[in-house]
């Protein structure tokens, strides 16, 4: 292969460079493409015979564990148990299967697949030894190629009910602040009949309500299934005389344990020290973290417009308390512009109460701590944004929603979007929040605003970036 002169080489280099220094300024945001997806587990599977072996019952209960090793998002135990019976008049003895992972969100990125490791059977109380196969599947009646199963032997006396247990922990999956876990059951499809009764059960280590689970909402990656019942710690789902096809695979999207386990803990600290402003500011925090996705726009379903009034409430309580405390005022701001960016501005909203609290927060913040890092990054981007509101000039910044009439201008660039469902009962501890910004009078529309380059998401800008630099490149090539 023959080599580019080093002037030509050097060329390359600095464009290369320059295109990613550029990159460094857009929005630090994922590429849409779900994250790679753990092994679900699923149904037992009949090997390739035509049995008279029927699933009776079967119950599935993943129980989330609190903590995760490894890095995981979230881990559950898992523990299926299904009732077998041979409803033919001669003995059979099957090799049963169970998946050990799937071939559905292209691995790891890198050609990997996860498999479950600690997968153990039970049948008739009793472990028996497994082997680990390769063996092709279909899912949705699509063909999946090879995979990797674990094989044992059962045998089925015509007339007896056997039961077979399988234990593993199931790995969630997904992007910070949200975990989903899945449970196929449409591998229980080859038993002969359908499947009698079945119970999918989400153990959580804590009450589950709209807060920690998204029954309304997907997250892009994971959506809860429907039809779920919900009590105590407990979301479940229930199945009578089931032909189990793709459509009754079951999903739950919950906010990672981690995540949700920091809103409890700062919620009871709060109530046992409620003139604590620091425990106030992390509640607000931790609220804001367990509903922004990793592209900035908050969750906008019941449960998540619940836990924003709670955020909004306890960052106040936090700067009424610590009124010259600059991290506090800047994290509310930071809270209020990410909920009026996306939840109202870029969907038409002309309710500017929210951007002048927003504006006053960082305005506050940056007199007390003019050198806040955190402030003047958040500064920039919203008069980025939103110039007419907020701008940024050679001694500083000027808040012009603050102190004269701005001249809006409408959005010009679609974001992703969630949709609204009826509010459901509350499950909020604190009381809705109260804004009090100041009032603005309603401003007409007038020149549409362009999304400065700067604030390209990143997937997006260096999509535009990449044929350009693929251009170059192709001609530099040529010359030399």
């Amino acid at each position: 292969m023959s080599r580019l002169p080093k002037s030509a080489t050097s060329w390359v280099w600095a464009l290369t460079l320059a295109l990613f220094a550029s990159s460094l300024g857009f929005v630090p945001v994922r590429a849409d493409v779900a994250p790679p997806e753990s092994p679900p587990g699923a149904n037992i599977v009949p090997g390739a015979e035509t049995t008279q072996v029927r699933m009776l019952a079967e119950r599935v209960t993943l129980t989330v564990l609190s903590s995760s090793a490894n890095g995981h998002l979230g881990q559950a135990k898992t523990e299926a148990s299904f009732l077998m019976r041979n409803l033919g008049t001669n003995p059979e003895d099957i090799e049963v299967r169970f998946p050990l992972t799937f071939f559905e969100q292209g691995g790891d990125g890198f050609g990997r697949f996860p498999e479950i490791s600690d997968f153990q059977v039970l049948v008739n109380g009793k472990p028996v030894a497994t082997r680990r196969i390769e063996s092709g599947f279909s899912s949705g009646g699509i063909a999946r190629g090879q995979s990797p199963w674990a094989a044992f032997n059962v045998k089925f006396p015509p007339g007896v009910d056997v039961p077979i247990s399988v234990n593993y922990t199931a790995d969630g999956f997904g992007y910070e602040p949200f975990v989903a876990f899945r449970y196929i059951l449409e591998t229980g499809a080859g038993w002969k009949d359908t499947i009698g009764t079945a119970e999918i059960v989400v153990k959580l280590p804590y009450p589950a309500n709209s807060q920690n689970v998204l029954f309304n909402e997907t997250t892009g990656f994971s959506e809860t299934s429907p039809g779920a019942q919900v009590s105590g710690n407990q979301v479940a789902w229930r199945f009578e005389n089931l032909e189990p096809t793709a459509g009754n695979n079951i999903t739950i999207s919950l906010i990672a344990p981690s995540f949700w386990k920091r809103v409890l803990d700062e919620r009871a600290t709060t109530m046992k020290s409620p003139h604590d402003g620091e425990a106030w500011g992390r509640l607000g925090k931790a609220c804001k973290e367990a509903i922004r996705y990793n592209k900035g726009y908050l969750r906008s379903d019941p449960g998540g417009v619940e836990l924003y009034q709670e955020a909004v409430a306890a960052y106040e309580k936090s700067v009424e308390l610590l009124p010259q405390d600059a991290l506090w005022h800047y994290g509310f701001a930071d809270l209020l512009w990410s909920h009026y960016l996306y939840n109202v501005y870029y969907t038409g909203g002309r309710d500017y109460a929210e951007l002048s609290r927003a504006a006053r927060e960082l305005k506050i913040s940056l007199e007390i701590d003019p050198k806040n890092e955190k402030a003047l990054e958040l500064a920039k981007w919203i008069s980025g944004q939103l110039p007419w509101a907020l701008s940024e000039t050679d001694k500083g910044f000027d808040y012009l929603i603050l102190t004269a009439t701005p001249t809006f201008a409408p959005p010009t660039v679609a974001l992703p979007t969630v949709s609204a469902t009826p509010v459901q009962e509350s499950t909020s501890t604190l009381a809705p929040a109260k804004p009090t910004g100041v009032a603005t009078k309603p401003i007409p529309a007038e020149t549409p605003v362009t999304t400065p380059a700067s604030r390209i998401p990143f997937c997006g800008g260096m999509a535009l970036l990449l044929p350009i630099l693929a251009g170059v490149l192709f001609w530099v090539v040529s010359k030399n």
